[in-house]
């Protein structure tokens, strides 16, 4: 069996990632603590409930399942809570990986597709936002994903442990079979969050800030679909198992939407009046997040399918519709 561990896999990508794979003739291994993620939302693959900063269970699961890659899910991603609580994230991003990837090198698992994040960046210097851009992470989260990735550089030169680092843009949609959605808890994400109000599960959005240089002052994002996201990362596993090249990619759709574009398109497809109210900028926010697709398209041929941002927000608005309380549906 081609065993693959997906640590947080039981989370919103790393779930979807688990039926991708299955579909693709791999076994996902699931370890996930459930902190943020949901049982519920693991169909496929055996389900290990654990940390990974729990070595003796690490090295447990890599001998039993003969694991031939790791995907890595398992970060603390809300970029304000990282700005009031940073050493929670420091703890869990940076901390908990090393443990992980201690664990790799003593059990010979040299294979890793890394999530890694456009928080890295920072203010960027230029759109879209290739690879090679000066790295200048504003906020906690970004640091700790920039940390990862020197790290993993420094153990590929030491160890010849590969791996793959994947700059999502803003990860969003659902599994077009209404399978697998955005469950967070909180939720701080823009398309949910509409969509929730659109449901009556929520008065009103909060916008954090409408003062921005930007064209109706909201902040600006590059809106990636999960299907796209996973796509990307079976030919990012496919590329080390075949080839051990090592590589970084940024992922989005290249193009970038207003916090208000996503609000107005929302109500247009949900046929519902969505109500909002304006709130100061969050600390740690970028103004613009475009990414550039150049890179990733030349090495693994990978251009989104579902870029389009109408069809990201009515694949959510059905997962929604049909899960209107998540999970616990």
């Amino acid at each position: 069996m081609l065993n693959i561990l997906i640590v947080g896999g039981a989370g919103y990508i790393g779930s979807y990632m688990c039926k991708y794979l299955s579909k693709n003739g791999y076994n996902p291994i699931v370890l996930d603590n459930l902190i943020y993620g949901h049982k519920e939302a693991v169909k496929w693959g055996v389900f290990i409930e654990g940390s990974i900063a729990d070595s003796t269970l690490l090295d447990q699961i890599f001998r039993k399942y003969q694991i031939i890659a790791v995907m890595h899910f398992a970060a603390f991603c809300y970029v304000g809570e990282s700005v009031t609580e940073p050493l929670k994230y420091y703890q869990n991003n940076l901390s908990n990986t090393i443990t992980l990837l201690n664990c790799m090198v003593k059990n010979n698992v040299l294979n890793l597709v890394f999530s890694s994040s456009c928080a890295i960046f920072g203010e960027s210097d230029g759109l879209p936002i290739t690879e090679n851009q000066k790295k200048n992470p504003i906020n906690p989260y970004g640091k700790s994903k920039l940390m990862v990735e020197k790290i993993l550089d420094d153990l590929n030169k030491a160890y010849n442990l590969n791996y793959v680092c994947l700059r999502y843009f803003n990860a969003a949609g659902a599994d077009p079979d209404i399978e697998v959605g955005e469950d967070h808890i909180p939720e701080t994400h823009i398309i949910p969050l509409v969509l929730q109000t659109a449901l009556g599960k929520k008065d009103s959005i909060t916008i954090f800030g409408d003062d921005y240089s930007t064209k109706d002052g909201t902040c600006i994002r590059d809106y990636i679909h999960i299907v796209d996201l996973a796509q990307a990362h079976l030919l990012s596993l496919e590329r080390l198992l075949n080839h051990k090249l090592s590589a970084n990619y940024n992922l989005g759709s290249g193009t970038g939407y207003s916090v208000m574009e996503i609000l107005e398109l929302a109500c247009k497809i949900t046929n519902k009046k969505i109500s909002y109210r304006i709130f100061k900028r969050r600390e740690g926010d970028p103004a613009v997040l475009i990414s550039s697709n150049e890179k990733v398209f030349n090495e693994l041929g990978w251009e989104p399918k579902f870029g389009d941002i109408e069809t990201i927000i009515e694949t959510a608005w059905k997962w929604h519709q049909k899960m209107p309380n998540g999970y616990k549906s």
